[in-house]
């Protein structure tokens, strides 16, 4: 059921997705330029919104990373135009964000991620997870790229070091004995207890920001509709349609694998666009699908809409009515759930085997890994990623292409053709004719029975072997080129008579 499936374990599993949200959806909201309420209200907003009208049961939608680094120009923008203008714009971009995925939902773009191949997935949860990681280390003292980001002092080191060991601890060793509860929410009640009891210097949830104090108010962004507008929003807006439904679809994906079901891609943007939207009128960022906090949920037993509505709930809650209890969470223990969050999505079984897969997958799956980490951009190592996937498979197919040859008599050759003739395996076609003695004979036939022409580079090619073999002094034949070949060449092949036998004007291809 998609609601009343085990209402305790998601009602759980959603309490402790709620605690991972939080610095993260205040971390993002730095990124962006924007303040912490922003982040969290968003975060409350996309989890409620999709927990019903999402495509996909117990996945978690909130503000994220590979979004947040494209709305930093736009904050930047407009705060240029005014102080506090840059949050408007982004929330107009928001609402433009929504419609353009409800639009993408209808025009079925969801389709497309089947051109995605599985290296690039398992690259992408890989680079993910490392990004996760890198994430916490100023939290633990260990920036060494940008060590002005580091939150920790070397008189700290020991008890954040410690807090975080014992929270890895607490995690790994419960459920060994009990899994009535989730050991990540034991881990934090224990831990942050600890740090209360005894006093600890360390850094807590309040280091990074304030929490708001109030619910989110509804209200339109304040700007003025008009062309001006809507060609600053537009480019971020349409940026963060694409690149938020590839993370959630490549999310949708992976929990589709780890629940052994199928769900909507298609309705899951349409979900995406409407909750962006209601995001942005009540002032929250525009987001999508967290792939570690999805993992993390269904790892918890979260499988149902009512694992979703309690994260996004119990976010809020912990705000507004614990907001004092929640500022003294340390920092090191959320490190520590971080830490089994990027375990848990890492794709374990890419990095055992990559000795047995084939080398053009590691390369991939490597490419998308370090284009990703590097960037700090999921879509364009995604891009990256396919773009290597393209190449390579696209030489694997063009050596399939086969020439072979028949002297039928002395005057007289027949060459044979079999594979796929298109712009890469022109140059293995072309290699083809160029094996035989010189000089030509008489007449030469062009069996194309088993050959399909796909664009113009593959008529070029055969042209260019008709045009040098008639060159040569032979008069040249095609037979049996397919219907949809034989149409393209006939519109766009050019050959001519080149002191060869026959009339002139270009070849006609025999049937």
């Amino acid at each position: 059921m998609e609601w009343w499936g085990r209402p305790h374990r998601d009602l759980l599993s959603g309490l402790v997705v709620a605690f991972a949200m939080i610095p993260e959806a205040i971390a993002f909201s730095g990124i962006a330029g924007v303040d912490p309420r922003v982040g969290l209200f968003g975060a409350f907003l996309l989890s409620v919104t999709l927990a019903i009208v999402g495509g996909r049961t117990a996945m978690i939608t909130s503000a994220t990373g590979s979004t947040a680094l494209l709305m930093t120009g736009l904050v930047q923008q407009g705060n240029a135009l005014g102080e506090g203008r840059g949050l408007e714009y982004l929330l107009a971009a928001g609402i433009l964000t929504g419609l353009l995925q409800i639009a993408w939902g209808y025009l079925r773009l969801a389709q497309q991620m089947r051109f995605v191949p599985q290296p690039v997935m398992a690259g992408f949860v890989n680079a993910l997870a490392i990004l996760i990681v890198l994430a916490q280390l100023p939290q633990l003292g260990l920036d060494w790229f940008q060590p002005e980001k580091v939150a920790v002092t070397s008189s700290q080191l020991p008890a954040v070091w410690g807090l975080m060991a014992l929270t890895l601890l607490i995690i790994y060793v419960m459920p060994r004995l009990t899994t009535a509860v989730p050991s990540a929410l034991v881990a934090i009640l224990i831990s942050t207890g600890l740090s209360i009891r005894l006093g600890l210097d360390v850094p807590t949830v309040a280091s990074l920001g304030t929490l708001p104090s109030g619910l989110p108010q509804f209200a339109l962004p304040q700007v003025s509709f008009n062309l001006n507008t809507l060609g600053l929003i537009l480019p971020t807006a349409l940026a963060i349609s694409l690149v938020g439904l590839m993370e959630t679809f490549l999310t949708q994906d992976i929990l589709d694998d780890l629940t052994d079901s199928s769900s909507c891609k298609n309705a899951e943007a349409r979900g995406q666009g409407i909750g962006n939207i209601v995001s942005s009128l009540f002032g929250g960022m525009a987001g999508c699908a967290l792939v570690g906090q999805s993992v993390m949920n269904v790892g918890y037993g979260g499988r149902t809409r009512l694992s979703t509505l309690s994260s996004g709930v119990a976010l809020l809650a912990m705000i507004l009515l614990a907001g004092r209890w929640v500022n003294q969470i340390p920092m090191a223990t959320l490190v520590g759930v971080m830490g089994m969050i990027a375990i848990n999505t890492a794709n374990w079984s890419s990095i055992r085997g990559i000795r047995r897969i084939p080398k053009s997958d590691t390369a991939v799956m490597l490419l998308t890994v370090v284009v990703t980490v590097l960037s700090h951009n999921l879509a364009v190592g995604l891009v990256s990623g396919v773009a290597l996937a393209a190449i390579l498979f696209s030489r694997k197919v063009a050596q399939v292409i086969e020439v072979s040859s028949e002297l039928i008599s002395p005057s007289h050759r027949l060459y044979r053709v079999e594979g796929q003739l298109f712009f890469v395996s022109s140059i293995y076609f072309r290699q083809g004719f160029e094996l035989h003695e010189q000089p030509h004979p008489e007449q030469i036939t062009i069996d194309m029975a088993g050959a399909h022409i796909w664009d113009q580079s593959g008529v070029t090619a055969l042209d260019q072997v008709i045009r040098r073999l008639k060159l040569g002094g032979s008069s040249v034949e095609v037979l049996n080129l397919n219907p949809a070949s034989t149409n393209l060449f006939a519109r766009i092949g050019v050959a001519k008579e080149a002191g060869g036998r026959g009339g002139d004007g270009p070849p006609v291809p025999a049937g």
